[in-house]
């Protein structure tokens, strides 16, 4: 599937909805990207566009089982295989741009608080925002460092991982899957690495 620069503009300001297992089911990890891109938008599917890294660095990561090919929409199989395994998708900013820097600071606040009351709504054993300079804009947290934060989203454990748009060219599909293992492991949808203790995690 392909578009035109001028069908993508279309999808400007249209939202994505939230990829979240059913209620009752037990959300285990979520990821949040910082708003929805226009070919994300155009085909309804989370981290959509063609050269953005985040399913195959899920799949290097051992959160997924078998790669997505998201860039013509997720198939129902594959949100059903993500739910079924516990993981959400959403996003501080719910609008479509072009680019993330498109947004406004007080975007970035209010979004961050929709996010905080998702996820007291849902208590995700793990949240992973992907991105730190969305993250530091949209909670006040200009001293924020990658990786887990010291603080709880009530009993929620909150990670920051590297955003992975082509955009963020210093990343690479290893570095990547190696921060979403970090926080897939926290959430218990990732094996221990060989070596460490179990981990143990309250359930919903």
């Amino acid at each position: 599937m392909g578009f035109t620069k001028a069908e993508l503009e279309s999808f400007r300001d249209v939202e994505v909805p939230d990829l979240l297992p059913a209620r009752g089911q037990q959300l285990r990890l979520l990821f949040v990207g910082i708003n929805p891109g226009l070919w994300t938008a155009a085909t309804q599917t989370h981290f959509a566009r063609p050269g953005n890294r985040f399913y195959p660095a899920l799949l290097r990561a051992g959160i997924l089982a078998e790669p997505v090919d998201p860039s013509a929409g997720m198939t129902t199989q594959d949100r059903e295989a993500l739910r079924r395994r516990g993981i959400g998708i959403t996003n501080v900013v719910a609008r479509a741009t072009a680019r993330a820097d498109e947004l406004s600071v007080q975007e970035l606040r209010e979004g961050g608080e929709r996010l905080r009351e998702l996820v007291a709504q849902r208590r995700p054993l793990v949240v992973a925002v992907a991105g730190i300079t969305a993250y530091r804009a949209a909670f006040g947290s200009r001293g924020a460092r990658a990786g887990e934060q010291p603080e709880r989203w009530g009993a929620s454990r909150v990670f920051v991982v590297p955003n992975p748009s082509g955009l963020n060219a210093h990343e690479t599909v290893d570095t990547l899957a190696a921060a979403y293992a970090e926080a897939g492991r926290a959430a218990g949808v990732v094996g221990p690495q060989p070596g460490s203790p179990p981990a143990t995690s309250s359930g919903v």
